[in-house]
């Protein structure tokens, strides 16, 4: 998808009036690989030889990539923002982990957690995806703003694995096996706040504040485990850079700016 296309999508859903119903969302909400941004700022750092981030149209965090072996599983926690549109209409967000789907775009499994603004209405959405399938919700899962979330996501195998997503305040969790018929190379391990699609357009981005996450880790194949400190790290450029990422051994923070 080209950013200008992009952007037209954006501005014209920028009009739609309403939230979708939940079976109309489940056959248009998907999450997608990492789309790169073809704006000033990447085109900026296209011309140096030294950067420390990547744009992209839709992912900001940071996203591990395997120099050997393959990642089985990633974990991060997470306090649930109160979105904030950028214009009239609806517009959203959302926070996830999962494998593959950066240098390696086959197939992806990921779950997270998307969180809506639609006038003064805010809504909070729990999912789980194999892509390229669209994704699915977790029915009956509660998710508030202020909320502590945990979500991790294992591949089991070349074509299945699990997430889950705890809700610590509450204590409350869902789990879902998955399998698909697209390979998933377990080459990388990723924390993301990401704009996504419904339909084959991205969503107006919502303004989500600062999402922060805290134990985050990807375990290897061979047993170990890695932090995001040496991460690629990812901003959005859609008209303007939206977002600014930052890391540590054990977090990811995603900054809308």
């Amino acid at each position: 998808m080209f950013f200008a296309s992009a952007l037209v999508s954006l501005l014209l859903a920028s009009t739609a009036l309403g939230r979708p119903s939940i079976a109309s969302r489940q056959t248009r909400r998907r999450s997608g690989p990492l789309i790169p941004s073809n704006g000033p700022a990447a085109n900026l750092i296209n011309n140096t030889t030294v950067s420390h981030v990547k744009y992209s149209q839709n992912w900001a965090g940071a996203s591990l990539e395997s120099p050997s072996g393959t990642y089985t599983s990633v974990k991060g926690t997470f306090t649930v923002p109160t979105p904030k549109a950028r214009g009239s209409g609806s517009h959203a967000a959302s926070a996830w982990v999962g494998i593959d789907g950066d240098t390696c775009a086959s197939g992806i499994m990921q779950t997270g957690i998307d969180f809506t603004i639609d006038g003064s209405r805010a809504s909070y959405d729990a999912w789980y995806e194999y892509y390229p399938a669209v994704s699915s919700d977790f029915t009956g899962f509660s998710v508030k703003a202020g909320d502590v979330i945990t979500l991790v996501a294992t591949k089991t195998s070349s074509t299945s694995g699990s997430v889950s997503i705890t809700n610590e305040t509450t204590g409350k969790s869902v789990h879902k096996t998955l399998t698909g018929s697209h390979k998933l190379c377990g080459k990388n391990a990723e924390w993301i706040v990401e704009d996504f699609e419904e339909g084959s357009s991205l969503v107006p981005f919502a303004d989500f504040g600062t999402v922060t996450f805290t134990g985050a880790k990807a375990t290897l194949a061979s047993g170990g485990t890695v932090g995001p400190s040496g991460a690629q790290l990812l901003d959005i450029e859609q008209s303007s850079v939206l977002t600014s990422v930052s890391a540590t051994s054990d977090s990811v923070t995603i900054r809308y700016v």
